[in-house]
């Protein structure tokens, strides 16, 4: 009878051990499930943040990156630099780059208007790629000219590597700095703005969907762009516009597209609800993507 007495509490002694070593992982290990989480809700017009979670917190943007690199081909669509019908000779690193992409080829040409088209809709980083070489030198050069225009708007905490938002250790933004560039292309490019808000994209007798889909399931919704890569989960940056008042909000760590949008929803209904009641928000809570360690 002892004997068994013995293996009962070496069993519970043992379990109680292992539970004990899966807490202190689950608060040391640096990829915890909440790990990628963060959120802004923000006022387009004053920049009043709503709701903010983690919004300081550096985070990969994967896809979003993109965002500035429409915003300097803007820049130079203002300036006269390019134009919207202009053709783009697409390289050898263009063709060579990982989807999400259209397929465009080594010595193909595709214009101005279709690479931005694609890069909204499709998210395609070979025409990111085109959009960059032909911007600078190199998409080196062009990542330097996209940090750099980061600090000028003062995304202080942002850093670029490339032009498509594929996986860089060191290209990190935050979801504050993000809805500081969503606010710059609505405020200094309101004339391209419109191009965030297609839902489709017809190219070489193919049809690609806009990949973000509040802007057919959520009401008012008019930009900006989605993003994914296994280190970030699954990010947004979303405008919507309801009776005159303009929200931006941005989301870090979704752990599906679909729960991100749901949950993006939600703290826009709140936040749309607060501006007119003027009562506290109340904050839905977020699932965060799961990792494995």
């Amino acid at each position: 009878m002892n004997f068994f007495i013995y293996l009962k509490v070496r069993f519970f002694f043992l379990f109680g051990l292992v539970i004990l070593t899966l807490s202190i992982l689950s608060i040391t290990f640096p990829f915890t499930a909440k790990a990628r989480y963060s959120a802004i809700i923000v006022d387009s017009d004053n920049g009043k943040v709503l709701y903010s979670r983690n919004a300081n917190t550096p985070r990969y943007p994967a896809s979003l990156t993109k965002m500035m690199t429409l915003y300097l081909a803007f820049d130079a669509l203002s300036e006269n630099k390019i134009k919207l019908n202009q053709k783009l000779f697409v390289s050898k690193r263009a063709e060579g780059q990982t989807p999400s992409k259209i397929g465009l080829r080594i010595g193909e040409e595709i214009t101005v208007e279709n690479a931005i088209l694609a890069i909204i809709s499709k998210s395609a980083n070979d025409a990111a790629t085109v959009l960059a070489e032909s911007l600078a030198e190199t998409e080196i050069l062009f990542a330097k000219k996209m940090t750099q225009k980061a600090k000028q708007l003062g995304m202080k905490r942002t850093n670029f590597r490339n032009a498509t938002g594929l996986p860089n250790r060191r290209q990190k933004t935050t979801a504050r700095d993000m809805s500081i560039l969503s606010r710059a292309l609505l405020d200094n490019h309101k004339r391209y703005y419109h191009y965030f808000s297609t839902k489709k994209f017809n190219y070489n007798g193919r049809v690609y969907e806009n990949h973000n889909q509040l802007l057919t399931k959520y009401k008012g919704t008019d930009g900006i762009k989605t993003g994914y890569i296994k280190a970030s989960g699954f990010n947004v940056a979303a405008s919507v516009e309801r009776d005159g008042k303009r929200l931006i909000g941005i989301i870090f760590g979704g752990r599906t597209a679909k729960s991100r949008d749901k949950h993006l929803s939600k703290l826009f209904d709140n936040a749309f609800q607060n501006s007119k009641s003027k009562s506290k928000i109340n904050i839905p809570r977020f699932k965060p993507i799961r990792r494995n360690i």
